[in-house]
């Protein structure tokens, strides 16, 4: 897991919104990148769930969120559509995104970990955790950078 103060890896990927240049955020807005092991898992529904719960109020904090797992295009566009997420899910089939942000592996490796990184408007990790924090949490790190 990559930590707080480090430069955020830039990247280009395919996504359910079209191809996300991940460049063409940093330093204009920040940026949740949710690394979640598998679309339409309990776990993963709830935690996207809530964010989607929350996303007017992530938008007014200049705030992106992005979605990210090694499943291919059009998996991630049935979760989303099923859910109906306002942020896309980006696909990172040869995991070259989850090595940049030194995500690992979980469950005989079958499974990347879940993480959530929030990269400031500096292009800076300001925080990193593992797990499914609360909403509520993120919204606090994005208010106090605002």
């Amino acid at each position: 897991m990559l930590k707080p103060g480090t430069s955020a890896p830039a990247f280009t990927a395919e996504s359910t919104a079209g191809t996300i240049r991940l460049q063409d955020y940093l330093g204009q807005k920040n940026i949740v990148l949710i690394f979640y092991p598998g679309d339409d898992t309990p776990v993963c529904t709830k935690q996207l769930c809530g964010i989607q719960d929350r996303y007017s109020e992530l938008e007014k904090l200049d705030t992106i969120v992005l979605g990210i797992n090694p499943a291919g295009l059009n998996k991630h566009q049935a979760f989303s559509d099923k859910f109906s997420y306002s942020f896309p899910l980006i696909v990172d089939e040869q995991e070259k995104i989850r090595e940049s942000y030194d995500v690992g592996k979980i469950l005989g490796l079958f499974f990347q970990q879940r993480i959530v990184y929030i990269i400031g408007k500096d292009q800076k990790i300001r925080y990193a955790k593992k797990g499914n924090p609360p909403v509520s949490e993120l919204m606090q790190v994005l208010s106090a950078q605002s």
